[in-house]
């Protein structure tokens, strides 16, 4: 299709899409996201087209849910251009986002694309402090809390690009992201969350404010231990290092893990069969238990271990 045609088209859809039956905008929107699926030209040249990003996102508004879900999709095709990222991540659109992912009337579908397009949007560093502007940690962190939310991994994932940012990372603190999290890891709904929710909890444990949460959270030794002992090595090589931290930080965590009879062991297993990043940090934690004078602990006191 000429550059020529492909602009009648894109203008011939914008039309129809706001002016049109509920079934002619389906129609058009479904033709914005399938020519912007897979050309970064094409994705481009709706960018460019006047009032195509207002129209999208008024579109995603629809009390249609297919309407609105093949908008966002549209939306998302055009946020995979590196050079559209930043002019995509406006207030206007960033607020909207928002009051998707928290409205409880929002299609599942609906949650999971706004969610994928905020993670899209902030994979530019520039974005990443636009969306603690405008709220959108803590939205994030209370929506993830909400029971068996079939966009939590989408919203997990969001979180983990946002907090790589330091003062995102000190919103998702206050709002209170690493008992929510703590909670997901410890959860039965699926390894996949609770892998994701250690990747969030290790990103956030590179800064004071997330590693001084973690340490003032109640049982949070045992409960990485317990992980070092289940089936997903994803999973194992988060926890190690969040121990691996903890332990540099805090030697009263140190004894905390070795008041634990099955932790050496558990690390030993994980120094012969995990994967290589996981023998690794099974390796250098190993190692701390070894380096460390904790002869004040086993000899007596309040942190006597024998």
């Amino acid at each position: 299709m000429s550059t020529t045609k492909l602009r009648d088209t894109i203008l011939e859809c914008l039309f129809e899409a706001q002016s049109g039956s509920n079934e002619l905008q389906q129609e058009a929107v479904q033709t914005l996201a399938s020519i912007t699926r897979v050309s970064p030209q094409n994705r481009t040249l709706l960018a460019q087209t006047n009032g195509a990003i207002p129209a999208l996102l008024t579109l995603c508004k629809s009390s249609s849910p297919t309407i609105q879900t093949l908008s966002l999709s549209t939306l998302f095709n055009l946020s995979l251009n590196p050079n559209l990222k930043q002019s995509l991540a406006d207030m206007e659109s960033i607020n909207h986002l928002n009051s998707i992912i928290l409205s409880p009337t929002s299609p599942p579908e609906s949650t999971k694309l706004a969610s994928s397009l905020v993670c899209s949007l902030a994979m530019l560093d520039k974005n990443k402090a636009k969306f603690g502007v405008a709220g959108t940690i803590p939205l994030l962190v209370r929506a993830v809390s909400y029971p068996r939310n079939p966009a939590a991994h989408y919203l997990l994932s969001s979180l983990a690009e946002l907090v790589q940012f330091h003062g995102n990372c000190t919103l998702a603190v206050r709002a209170g992201a690493v008992p929510v999290l703590i909670r997901m890891v410890k959860s039965t709904d699926g390894e996949d969350l609770s892998g994701t929710s250690l990747a969030v909890l290790e990103l956030l444990s590179r800064f004071d404010e997330g590693l001084n949460a973690l340490k003032k959270t109640d049982q949070v030794v045992s409960s990485m231990v317990e992980v070092l002992k289940g089936r997903s090595m994803m999973s194992k090589e988060g926890a190690a290092e969040i121990l691996i931290r903890l332990f540099e930080e805090s030697e009263d965590c140190l004894v905390d893990a070795l008041k634990l009879p099955e932790f050496l062991t558990v690390l030993a297993d994980i120094s012969v069969r995990g994967s290589a990043r996981a023998r690794e940090k099974a390796g250098l934690l190993l190692k701390k238990t070894t380096e460390a004078n904790l002869d004040s602990y086993t000899t007596g006191g309040s942190h006597k271990l024998f």
